[in-house]
């Protein structure tokens, strides 16, 4: 069952270690486009597509597990 869980304020940097499992979303944007990567705790955070001016990932949805 996924659990929702949002945290905007902590932004993961590309090459760290991923903490939680879930669903992020690039801190940053054109506006019209919103970039996510889904990830699994324990590896690392991809680089930032192009067009994310951001400076890294912030959780949009954790991932829940039983």
């Amino acid at each position: 069952m996924a659990q929702l869980v949002t945290d905007q304020t902590h932004v993961y940097h590309p090459g760290r270690i991923v903490p939680t499992s879930g669903i992020y979303r690039c801190a940053g944007g054109d506006g019209n486009h919103v970039f996510e990567s889904t990830d699994v705790k324990g590896h690392r955070f991809p680089p930032l597509p192009a067009g994310c001016s951001g400076s890294g990932w912030v959780l949009e949805r954790a991932a829940g597990h039983r």
